[in-house]
């Protein structure tokens, strides 16, 4: 090597700082893949893409053949440095080759080829999977045998080389990966998805019609205002009852009773004859479940009851994809009955709101773990059932009772103060 050339020993030593930046960016860039990208790829029939999916099969091997590459090209462009270096400025030269090799390939062989990687993952792997399946080919008994050698290393430190890591992604890291993917997916997708995601952690009787709305048919009620009734109701599918909800007779689709209305022929016995039995559905049923239930069943609407048996409310399919599609009926969360927005900025919001569609409607975070309703919640945090005029603080939200009768707070005026204080509540 000292009889070559110094213009020979330059170009080599270029050439070979090429190389390692190639290992290098290899490396950075393999690893960097987006696994589920490179399947997603893979599947649709990219080349490179198919390539770098089969390198990664067996990580042990890519790394070796890429580790393997680069020592060899750093140690003889380091050889190659200290001989040039030498020629050039004598013994003063061994050290001159070491700091500036040291720093030449630390900028082009290390850092700047590993950023390029790491910012363009796809667009340095697919290329370089040829080259690195070619050398994988022609190193694999020096690999084999390394990675055979370091295998046993772990295993005499007790690492189990046959546990690996999985791939699959748990239900909140699906969620954090729904809401990274930004521009990439719209707003509604991306609400869509996460809707889908929390019907695990949802229950019936956080979406059901509590019983105080549910708008039924009472076979008490004398014939004309049942009829009254049914041709002026807006739903589709009404429960059946006798004096009270927890009586229920059935479910009557209006359907099934048209022809009885439109000829003045519906009586009470015709209308029990028309209804289907009652579906009933335990109170902490997770929708995912529910959603389920219903398809099995081929039932659409469904009684919610406690453990002692007593209606709670009722639930429908409709109200299970709303949570994930968001309402069907207003697009505007603003124009929700429940939540009336003020000139002054504040919001007078029913006490039967669901704290839920309140915090989903404004973007809020009012706490939804226990009491379900706004009245609930000011309930549970005042510990007695409050008058009018009471104002009281949940986390960064003032909260002012407007009308509080019938043992339930009616109304109330809220807003958003600008610093939250340290406790959940504070009542004036």
């Amino acid at each position: 090597m000292e009889n070559l050339h110094p213009g020979f020993l330059l170009g080599m030593l270029v050439f070979l700082l090429l190389c390692s930046a190639f290992f290098s960016s290899s490396e950075t860039g393999m690893l960097s893949l987006n696994r589920y990208r490179l399947r997603h790829q893979a599947k649709e029939g990219h080349r490179g893409a198919k390539r770098a999916s089969a390198l990664l099969e067996r990580p042990d091997r890519l790394l070796g053949t890429i580790l393997v590459g680069n020592n060899f090209v750093n140690i003889l462009a380091s050889a190659i440095a200290t001989v040039l270096a030498i020629k050039l400025w004598g013994e003063a030269g061994i050290a001159i080759a070491t700091v500036g090799l040291t720093i030449v390939l630390l900028i082009f062989g290390e850092i700047t080829p590993k950023t390029l990687a790491a910012l363009r993952p796809e667009a340095v792997a697919y290329p370089v999977s040829l080259p690195l399946l070619m050398l994988q080919k022609v190193l694999y008994p020096l690999v084999a045998l390394l990675n055979w050698i370091s295998n046993g290393l772990l295993r005499l430190l007790g690492v189990d080389l046959t546990n690996k890591g999985s791939d699959s992604l748990s239900t909140e890291e699906l969620r954090s990966v729904v809401h990274e993917s930004g521009s990439d997916m719209p707003m509604k997708r991306q609400s869509m998805l996460l809707g889908i995601l929390d019907l695990e952690r949802v229950t019936v009787d956080d979406i059901m019609i509590p019983r105080n709305e549910v708008a039924g048919i009472d076979l008490e009620d004398d014939l004309e205002t049942i009829v009254t009734q049914l041709r002026t109701t807006p739903h589709t599918r009404l429960p059946v009852f006798r004096k009270d909800i927890n009586q229920i007779e059935g479910i009557v689709h209006m359907r099934q009773i048209a022809r009885l209305l439109s000829h003045d022929q519906l009586t009470r016995e015709s209308l029990l004859d028309a209804c289907s039995d009652p579906y009933f559905i335990p109170e902490n049923t997770p929708l995912s479940t529910q959603l389920v239930n219903f398809q099995k069943q081929k039932r659409r609407i469904g009684i919610v009851v406690d453990e002692y048996g007593d209606v709670l409310g009722i639930v429908t399919l409709e109200d299970i994809l709303e949570e994930i599609v968001g309402e069907f009926s207003n697009q505007d969360a603003l124009r929700s009955p429940d939540i009336h927005p003020q000139d002054d900025g504040t919001l007078v919001i029913d006490g039967a709101a669901y704290l839920r569609e309140v915090n989903r409607a404004l973007g809020w975070q009012l706490p939804c773990d226990g009491p379900k309703t706004l009245n609930g919640l000011i309930t549970e945090a005042l510990e007695h059932i409050p008058d009018s005029g009471i104002c009281l603080q949940i986390n960064q939200y003032r909260l002012e009772i407007l009308q509080a009768a019938d043992n339930r707070v009616k109304s109330v005026r809220a807003w958003v103060i600008e610093a939250p204080e340290e406790s959940k509540s504070d009542t004036q």
